[in-house]
């Protein structure tokens, strides 16, 4: 969906990853401490009798005795706090819950513990990605349709393009796919998770949609006497319309180029002469 009907990392999926299935979220932390030879940590060593004043335990007469709460010892790296987070464990949650999905299982049904299972991975390595099932679904989602294409970010016209064209592409995706397409019928009948995916995934597609007639109307591109929000509804409503609202409409090849055309020509007849 696009922006305005429907924006990853991620997803497709979030960039990093957990640790491997089935091993400790925590590597504890090596330390070691410099002490002095069969004395306690932390016990100062005895000075030997008669010793030169300043004269370090065990140092060479004459030699000075250490700063207080100087090391040692050259301190060793910093210990390793845990494992590097694991792609492949990520993955391995985004396919579990396909697979779920696949099976018959609505998502209202699913849960952290049945995911894990299925995953093979334990309910920490979910928690450490996602805060809730919400989310964890949201990318479920976004991992399924289409990659957003890039887009130059100081073009008008061109953008707004590529963003339609991205907009047909997912509307395609939908047709062709039955589970995507019961999952967005499934999230709409769930608002948090409905306002979840608005939030992440819509709402940044349309912002981006409105910066673009920003950029077209400032290039002088588009008229500057209407509202950009209104243009970008013109834009984004013909796309709309033939991708959610009429699911048997065509989508040909040139359908961003043909709403273009149309929308800066307009749709009153040629004037005659």
């Amino acid at each position: 969906m696009q922006g305005q009907d429907g924006e990853r990392d991620r997803h497709g999926a979030r960039n990093g990853g957990d640790r491997s299935p089935g091993t400790p979220d925590e590597m504890p932390a090596e330390a070691s401490a410099e002490t002095s030879a069969g004395a306690p940590t932390g016990t100062p060593a005895e000075v030997p009798a008669g010793a030169p004043e300043g004269t370090s335990a065990g140092a060479p007469a004459g030699t000075p005795a250490e700063v207080p709460g100087t090391p040692l010892a050259t301190p060793g790296p910093e210990p390793r706090r845990g494992r590097p987070r694991s792609a492949a464990a990520e993955r391995a949650i985004l396919d579990a819950v396909i697979a779920l999905l696949e099976a018959g299982e609505p998502l209202a049904g699913l849960s952290i513990e049945r995911i894990a299972r299925t995953a093979g991975v334990g309910k920490a390595t979910i928690y450490r990605r996602w805060s809730d099932k919400e989310e964890l679904f949201v990318d479920v989602v976004r991992d399924m349709e289409p990659d957003d294409p890039p887009i130059s970010g100081t073009e008008g016209l061109a953008d707004l393009r590529v963003m339609l064209e991205s907009l047909r592409t997912r509307g395609l995706a939908q047709r062709s796919s039955a589970l995507l397409h019961n999952i967005f019928a499934q999230m709409k009948s769930h608002p948090k998770l409905w306002n979840e995916y608005h939030g992440t995934v819509i709402a940044p597609r349309r912002l981006a949609m409105v910066e673009a007639v920003r950029r077209a109307v400032a290039a002088g591109e588009l008229r500057d006497d209407l509202d950009v929000e209104l243009i970008d509804d013109l834009f984004v409503g013909p796309m709309l319309v033939r991708t959610v609202h009429r699911p048997d409409a065509p989508l040909p090849d040139d359908l961003a180029d043909r709403i273009i055309t149309a929308l800066l020509q307009g749709l009153a007849p040629a004037a005659r002469v």
